[in-house]
């Protein structure tokens, strides 16, 4: 039986299954990336701007029908699906915009006299391998930018998105891009270990999990293959003591609970003021009590189920394991039983270092509240993490918040407004969230080959 299957965690259906590439499929991938990147890394700027300007069209002649996709394939709910789709319309569209500035030579001055220039040029065929919370998404981030350096890409989905990997492949095609441009693969583990080891690989890009990163990276770093990777975070949300709470509390619903949780630089981690904790926890367990759950088909359902039943499972194990060790359940606390991968919308409060909840990334709509004495144990809370991808200050003080943000340990920090993501701003993570950044200008900056030309004046 294939792993690639539209399983709908709504009702817990399966749908659809797609059978996985065998070996000979796999060497066919290979052979057509490596001979487009040939010509495609030889091709002339305006010819792939064309391309990207035709594929953000379709997608957004197509929104509708993708967006439905994944909400059949993970739940999202259908409103932010389609959102999802805009995102990634602003993807390509930014890169056909800009791609050729950022493709422009680079003059050195050289002692010696002479010239240098830094041309940057196409490294090879890539794999991406991409997570299922943000189908489209997390591939453009990948596409886009590495398209219009003239690299080709092998894409390697997750088994629960395959109709969407199909949907991308075809939006592709439809746009009148080469044989071996973009291509889909339904690969097994196994099989994207040989493709990283294969010579005609270049990079690897990864978003997914901690444990998945760290696989990739020491087949990579075997095969002396560069590597781009995405991973976990446990974003902090601080909150002072002069922030507006109705306005923040309304911020932090919407960062931890959308996308019913499940987004790396979600939210998980409510660090507040204790001259404001019962105010602000107020606040937040009246804007989660209003939160719509239930059919994410329906436009006015913001929380959907989980992508499984596995991931319902595992957040529950989390949730009872802080509850058995003395959390404070201040909303929700369990999985909703009946058909669908279904999860109560969750505040926790009381966590301690003994509980999972505390170290562990929670994937989820469950908010951990945490209360501190002042600005300097708020931001030895929020460093206190293995991982360290996105933050935000909430306060009126901005010389305060200037002041946190270049204390915290994260690759990126938000003031005022929850860590989010936009096609000019780079996004990344230190400590175990990752290695390199995407989007904006640094997202053509990580598998390009700088290649110095330099004349002598002899």
């Amino acid at each position: 039986m294939s792993q690639y299957a539209v399983t709908n965690p709504a009702t817990g259906v399966v749908e659809a299954t797609y059978p996985t590439a065998t070996d000979g499929q796999i060497q066919e991938a290979l052979a057509a990336a490596d001979a487009a990147y040939a010509d495609w890394s030889r091709s002339a700027v305006e010819q792939r701007v064309a391309l990207l300007e035709k594929v953000a069209d379709i997608y957004e002649e197509r929104a509708a029908e993708l967006a439905a996709i994944i909400t059949r394939e993970m739940g999202k709910p259908i409103s932010q699906s389609l959102g999802e789709i805009g995102l990634v319309v602003s993807i390509y569209r930014y890169y056909a915009k800009n791609g050729p500035k950022f493709l422009e030579d680079e003059e050195l001055e050289v002692a010696s006299g002479g010239t240098a220039v830094v041309r940057k040029e196409a490294v090879g065929v890539l794999l991406g391998i991409m997570p299922w919370n943000f189908p489209y998404y997390q591939v453009a981030r990948l596409a886009a930018p590495n398209l219009m350096i003239g690299n080709t890409i092998l894409l390697k989905h997750a088994p629960q998105c395959p109709e969407s990997a199909l949907a991308m492949e075809q939006i592709f095609k439809d746009a009148g891009a080469a044989a071996g441009l973009y291509v889909n693969i339904f690969a097994t583990n196994d099989q994207v270990a040989d493709i990283i080891a294969d010579r005609r690989v270049q990079g690897v890009s990864l978003t997914g999990s901690e444990r998945a990163g760290s696989a990739v990276a020491e087949i990579a770093g075997r095969n002396l293959k560069k590597v781009v990777l995405e991973l976990g975070g446990s974003d902090p949300f601080v909150v002072l003591p002069d922030a507006d709470i109705a306005r923040t509390a309304k911020l932090g619903m919407r960062a931890r609970f959308g996308n019913t949780g499940q987004a790396c630089n979600a939210a998980k981690r409510f660090i507040v003021d204790s001259s404001v904790y019962d105010q602000f926890a107020q606040a937040l367990t009246e804007q989660v009590a209003g939160i719509k759950s239930g059919d994410p088909t329906q436009k006015d359902t913001f929380l959907g189920p989980l992508s499984s039943a596995a991931a319902q499972s595992g957040l529950a194990s989390q949730v009872e394991d802080a509850i058995a060790k003395g959390a404070t359940v201040l909303a929700g606390g369990k999985p909703v039983t009946g058909d669908g991968a279904y999860f109560e919308p969750t505040i926790l409060a009381d966590v301690t270092p003994q509980m999972r909840a505390f170290s562990e990334e929670l994937f989820g709509p469950v908010a951990v509240l945490y209360k501190v004495d002042g600005e300097e144990e708020a931001i030895a809370l929020a460093n206190n993490s293995d991982y360290g991808l996105g933050a935000s200050v909430h306060t009126q003080d901005l010389e305060r918040a200037h002041r946190i943000a270049a204390q915290l340990q994260a690759g990126m920090v938000s003031i005022n407004e929850p860590s989010g993501s936009a096609a000019e701003l780079p996004f990344g993570g230190v400590k175990r969230s990752g290695i390199g950044r995407e989007l904006g200008k640094y997202g053509m900056e990580e598998f390009i080959n700088r290649k110095l030309v330099k004349v002598s004046n002899r």
